[in-house]
């Protein structure tokens, strides 16, 4: 089953612990999170459900190409790492 981890910045913030999900894409996975931790959701996407500003995603070590829809495909042991990206100088 496909793994979600999110960064120590963002469990700060809000209780979102690695959790093992069933899905085929990137949506499917963060889906499945929001739904046992709607709070999250706000945090991660915005009201139309793309990725937020400030937001990164990687599966496997890749970041994702599609930040609007989230329709990359994952496989059944992908790693996924949510996390806030560093602005600044």
């Amino acid at each position: 089953m496909p793994v979600v981890h999110f960064t120590a910045n963002l469990r700060r913030h809000v209780d979102c612990p690695t959790t093992e999900v069933v899905g085929e894409t990137v949506r499917d996975a963060l889906d499945a999170v929001f739904a046992q931790n709607p709070r999250l959701r706000g945090y991660v996407v915005d009201e139309h459900g793309a990725l937020r500003k400030h937001m990164n995603v990687f599966v496997d070590g890749e970041q994702v190409c599609d930040r609007n829809g989230l329709s990359d495909a994952i496989g059944p042991r992908a790693e996924l790492y949510v996390m806030q990206a560093l602005s600044g100088g």
